[in-house]
């Protein structure tokens, strides 16, 4: 038997709860990854003043999180993954119009440190150092950044520095917010997290990457999707909407 997508919605913080009224036929729920809070809060807004009648409920928590509460049958129109992966699984499990699939934005991992870098980071060489006790990264797991993080390092050798130090996020914002409050030596996030916190991390390092850091958007396979689900993924694909991600720091894929 499926598990309750109202319990399911309860396992992020970040996730927007909309267990707590039913959805109405106008509501379009979009589930993102929280890379793309931000922009996307500003594109959905920007979406119900061009769509009158339209209300459009952001979802915002880890990829692999979100792909579970819709695999699960949350009321969901829209997912946006921060990867390939989490997409993937979706699909595999009959919950995406595979049809409607197709990657809007890249972006990119970095290593970022408090504004203050009591530890003198200056990149991943300086990880392995003994006073380097605490270094946050996504749940490979869960996270797509941590996936992203994990595959590098483990090509570049320095994971297993990484890893004896670790602090798991449950989702990117997670880990940004513990560099920004000084809580870990560093951390990995995508660039575009690091770009709203400028004033409390810096970045000391762009981390490449194994595979493309591109995120895919695609329409739910659910009775009752709503008719502005397409308008809305046209509309990210859009040259305005394109215009609003790379606002963001996003770029084009």
């Amino acid at each position: 038997m499926k598990k309750s997508w109202r319990g399911l919605l309860a396992m992020s913080a970040l996730a927007l709860s909309v267990a707590s009224a039913p959805v109405a036929a106008a509501d379009l729920v979009v589930s993102a990854a929280a890379s793309l809070t931000n922009a996307f809060k500003e594109l959905g807004e920007n979406f119900e003043k061009q769509n009158e009648g339209t209300k459009v409920l952001n979802s915002f928590a880890a990829s692999d999180v979100l792909m579970q509460q819709i695999v699960n049958g949350a009321p969901v129109d829209v997912f946006a993954s921060a990867d390939q992966k989490a997409m993937d699984k979706a699909i595999d499990a009959g919950a995406i119009d595979a049809d409607t699939r197709k990657d809007f934005v890249q972006n990119g991992v970095v290593l970022i440190v408090p504004n203050d870098n009591p530890k003198k980071i200056e990149g991943l060489a300086d990880l392995g150092k003994k006073d380097v006790t605490r270094i946050a990264y996504g749940n490979p797991e869960t996270v797509p950044v941590g996936r992203y993080t994990q595959g590098s390092l483990e090509k570049s050798g320095d994971w297993e520095n990484v890893e004896s130090r670790k602090v798991l996020g449950q989702n990117v914002r997670q880990v940004l917010d513990y560099v920004a409050r000084g809580e870990v030596d560093a951390g990995f996030v995508f660039a575009t997290d690091a770009a709203i916190m400028k004033d409390k991390v810096t970045v000391v390092q762009s981390i490449e990457t194994t595979v493309p850091v591109t995120y895919p958007i695609a329409l739910v396979k659910r009775d009752g999707r709503s008719d502005a689900a397409q308008a809305y993924q046209d509309y990210l694909l859009s040259e305005e909407g394109q215009a609003i991600l790379a606002k963001y720091g996003f770029s084009k894929p």
